[in-house]
């Protein structure tokens, strides 16, 4: 019996933290992209619902896959069992940015290609 793999991806968006769960992770085949296929979440009661669940998976809402920026995954981790998906609040204020970097260079021993 293969034995069931669950991702954890957490990523930043619009200066919020998302966490999700997926069953497959891969570079895909746009360059710079995380690609997030079967996004899975949790099998709840309709009773009790949970609001910081139920928002992530209407954003989600139809995704077959999605692919994420290289630069804004935090971590992608395999679990052996499910959480619950969430969105929370960067933590850091608000007013901090990450520097932009360059998502490739010229090849060792050639010089940099001057601006125009």
């Amino acid at each position: 019996m293969a034995a069931s793999h669950i991702f954890k991806v957490l990523f930043v968006n619009q200066g919020k933290v998302y966490e999700v769960y997926a069953r497959k992770v891969g570079h895909g085949s746009l360059f710079g992209f995380i690609e997030v296929e079967e996004l899975v979440f949790g099998e709840r009661s309709t009773v009790v619902l949970d609001p910081s669940e139920e928002r992530i998976k209407s954003e989600f809402a139809g995704v077959k896959r999605t692919y994420l920026p290289l630069h804004s995954v935090i971590r992608i981790d395999e679990v052996k069992k499910q959480g619950v998906s969430k969105i929370t609040a960067l933590e850091g204020g608000s007013n901090v940015a990450q520097f932009p970097v360059p998502m490739y260079s010229s090849p060792p021993g050639e010089p940099p290609t001057p601006k125009k």
